[in-house]
């Protein structure tokens, strides 16, 4: 990664150094408030930023245990689980994410997070079993 421009957020670039300061302010708040929803979200979202996927799982692992049954969390589990390249993890938690709602389908297919599974033939059939059944409804 280029430091000079960092990564791109919210339509500006990020220094390293404000990746790194994110870091740790969400770890100061997880600390003082260690349910503290949001900051744990952000937090797992710098580590994924930052190269840290398995720092990044364990947030997303402890929002899964505060709001089980959110689709956005077990999207964000099933990405960490890709770009730690763990195939039946990632599979579960996506079946998981379209159970509990999540239909952002285009942006599954492009999202780079999931690049790895989408190489798994799982993933295309996870897709079409899901089509089919709400093509029959």
């Amino acid at each position: 990664m280029n430091k000079e421009w960092g990564i791109l957020k919210a339509g500006r670039y990020l220094e390293e150094d404000d990746i790194d300061f994110e870091i740790s302010f969400y770890e100061d708040v997880i600390r003082e408030s260690p349910d503290h929803v949001n900051a744990l979200f952000l937090l797992g979202d710098a580590y994924t930023k930052k190269g840290l996927y398995a720092k990044g799982l364990e947030m997303d692992l402890r929002l899964a245990n505060l709001l089980p049954t959110d689709p956005t969390i077990r999207y964000n589990l099933a990405c960490d689980y890709s770009l730690l390249k763990r195939s039946d993890s990632c599979i579960e938690a996506l079946e998981k994410a379209i159970k509990f709602g999540y239909r952002a389908f285009k942006h599954m297919d492009r999202d780079p997070d999931l690049e790895y599974i989408r190489r798994d033939a799982r993933y295309g059939e996870l897709l079409l079993r899901y089509r089919k059944s709400r093509a029959r409804r």
